[in-house]
């Protein structure tokens, strides 16, 4: 799995919108690998984010 599926897969697992700090903690990633993905995850639509500075998965 690349960085963007395991950062999914925590996601899906936590059931609630989470931050980035709380993302690389759940899945071990550094922080600043986290950051990256949720930049392209952001573009590609990915992730949305339901309360400020918190993000999901997005319904598909």
């Amino acid at each position: 799995m690349n960085e963007k599926e395991i950062i999914l897969e925590a996601m899906k697992k936590a059931g609630e919108p989470l931050n980035a700090g709380k993302v690389a903690e759940l899945t071990g990633l550094d922080r600043k690998v986290v950051d990256k993905a949720f930049t392209a995850m952001k573009k590609e639509g990915s992730i949305v984010s339901p309360i400020r500075c918190k993000w999901e998965p997005a319904e598909k």
